[in-house]
């Protein structure tokens, strides 16, 4: 499951679950696409609820989209990920890396305060 939900005129909430197969990849990519459209300065709150890897086609249905994907994320300047995945933190903030100007911090689930504090300072 992968459902957005536009919380402010420059935010964003996402919650994630379970495993995306091709289609429900491409459902999740036109649905933040079209959230996200005129957010400037944006915020995203990543919510993992229980994650598994994506399909093949799937990953390759992202990477085909990945120019649109890094021009969408040039509207955000912060993103909390809440998980209580280690692996998935140390990957969140290490994804940062990729996009210029674009701050990702991981927290735990149960610090959701601490998360939307952040992303408002």
């Amino acid at each position: 499951m992968f459902k957005v939900t536009k919380t402010g005129d420059n935010r964003l909430d996402i919650e994630m679950s379970g495993k995306l197969d091709t289609q429900s990849m491409k459902t999740a990519l036109d649905e933040l696409t079209a959230a996200a459209e005129g957010i400037k300065n944006g915020k995203m709150l990543y919510d993992i609820v229980d994650y598994h890897l994506p399909s093949l086609g799937a990953i390759w249905l992202e990477l085909s989209r990945l120019p649109a994907l890094i021009g969408l994320m040039n509207q955000f300047d912060r993103a909390a990920v809440l998980t209580d995945e280690a692996w998935l933190k140390m990957a969140s903030e290490i994804e940062g890396a990729f996009y210029p100007g674009l701050e990702i911090k991981a927290f735990r689930r149960e610090q959701r305060e601490a998360a939307e504090a952040w992303l408002e300072q």
